[in-house]
């Protein structure tokens, strides 16, 4: 027995999912946990058109979060990573964090709303990029080579979401963001005996 395929959206069908996944990613980015009424409402259609597009709130969520990482992916791509590993690592943790605050507490939203599976699905191109970046570090001797690279960019990712999340909570200014991602990651990365690179040095090499 074969199944039809899925029939594409009317145009007005369409104007309503871009208009959901829009004011729903506006809404999250100020309050991680805005309801679907208030998604609803800010979208201007009703709860019933939204469930008509997204099963419940944890799937509009899903939704949101992966047209983010499309979005951020696309941005990231363009960031240059030649040279000297560790002042990359730097550039890549300052347009990381840029992409981050674009998209406020909608990050906070993802890590209650959807599965960790779910979750770490959804950072697998994020994850390849920082990835081959310490590993270049690595053969380069700039970073450590005595812990597992799963392990590095399971912390970078960590350290990200912390600070988004610290942001969020007021204890941490959106401008020092980057700067804690950086220092803490270099500190992390630097190969034991060897002096931690100076942030501002690293900053001004292009």
């Amino acid at each position: 027995m074969t199944t039809s395929p899925a029939r594409p959206l009317r145009a007005d069908a369409r104007r309503n999912v871009e208009a959901i996944l829009d004011a729903a990613t506006a809404t999250l980015a100020r309050d991680p946990d805005a309801s679907v009424n208030d998604i609803a409402k800010a979208a201007g259609v009703g709860r019933v058109t939204l469930y008509g597009h997204f099963e419940n709130r944890g799937g509009l969520v899903a939704a949101v979060v992966a047209r983010a990482m499309h979005e951020s992916d696309a941005s990231l791509r363009g960031v240059d990573l030649s040279g000297d590993p560790a002042a990359a690592l730097v550039r890549l943790v300052e347009a990381t964090w840029q992409v981050t605050l674009r998209y406020g507490a909608l990050v906070v939203a993802a890590e209650r709303s959807l599965p960790a599976a779910d979750l770490a699905a959804a950072h697998d191109e994020p994850r390849e990029r920082v990835e081959r970046l310490l590993e270049r570090g690595r053969d380069a001797g700039r970073f450590r080579a005595d812990l597992p690279v799963s392990w590095l960019v399971t912390t970078m990712h960590t350290v990200t979401h912390a600070a988004a999340t610290s942001v969020y909570a007021g204890d941490l200014a959106a401008e020092q963001g980057a700067r804690a991602i950086a220092a803490t990651m270099l500190g992390l990365l630097t190969p034991p005996g060897q002096v931690v690179p100076d942030l501002d040095a690293l900053r001004a090499v292009h």
